[in-house]
């Protein structure tokens, strides 16, 4: 039996296939208005393997001079980012347990040899909120681990429709993407994955 570390919730199948088809629309609008492109790692400049975007108030950037932020208009065409969908919304008040909105949804596209390092997402202010990510697409190998990189670490796959929370004693945990499953979902008309990641950044007024 997969035990999974404190604070870390999975929920496969969240999204059914009607509401996943829903989604994409809505993030195809989205990149619509803000496209996709592809982030570079700080100081290195080494080119990220997955495209990404965002919407919401802010949306979160990194590049070689600034490194890992959070920013309110898209890095190279300038515009504010395009709102967070309803769908999202809904999620969020469903699942996070949070009183306060999320304010960035970061959109992450895999292609089928994209991956995703161990990490943490602790670029927020207010860790209190959960970090609430949906996978779309082709299923992924995804690792979570504990708070600290030397930790005990367990992989699992997650499925299009899934959703996985990470909050409480969990937010801090680092997790990444270890592998795409390609051709197992046909969401996607040319294939591929998107991970929607929702986040709150600032601390309530």
């Amino acid at each position: 039996m997969l035990v999974l570390p404190r604070g870390v919730r999975h929920i496969p199948g969240h999204f059914d296939r009607v509401a996943q088809e829903a989604l994409v629309e809505h993030i195809r609008d989205v990149v619509a208005k803000a496209p996709l492109y592809v982030p570079t790692m700080p100081r290195s400049g080494k080119p990220m393997s997955v495209r990404m975007t965002n919407c919401g108030a802010l949306g979160w950037v990194t590049d070689r001079d600034r490194g890992y932020r959070y920013q309110p208009t898209h890095p190279v065409t300038g515009a504010p980012w395009p709102p967070i969908p309803e769908m999202l919304h809904e999620l969020w008040r469903e699942v996070s347990g949070y009183p306060h909105p999320p304010e960035a949804c970061l959109v992450n596209f895999y292609t089928e040899t994209a991956r995703m390092g161990l990490h943490q997402d602790r670029d927020e202010t207010d860790l209190a909120a959960p970090v609430v990510s949906v996978s779309l697409g082709d299923a992924c190998l995804f690792r979570v681990g504990e708070t600290t990189r030397e930790g005990r670490t367990v992989s699992f796959r997650l499925e299009s429709g899934d959703v996985v929370i990470l909050g409480g004693e969990g937010r801090l945990c680092f997790h990444g993407v270890d592998r795409i499953y390609p051709s197992t979902s046909t969401l996607l008309k040319k294939g591929g994955r998107i991970n929607l990641t929702l986040r709150r950044v600032t601390l309530p007024a």
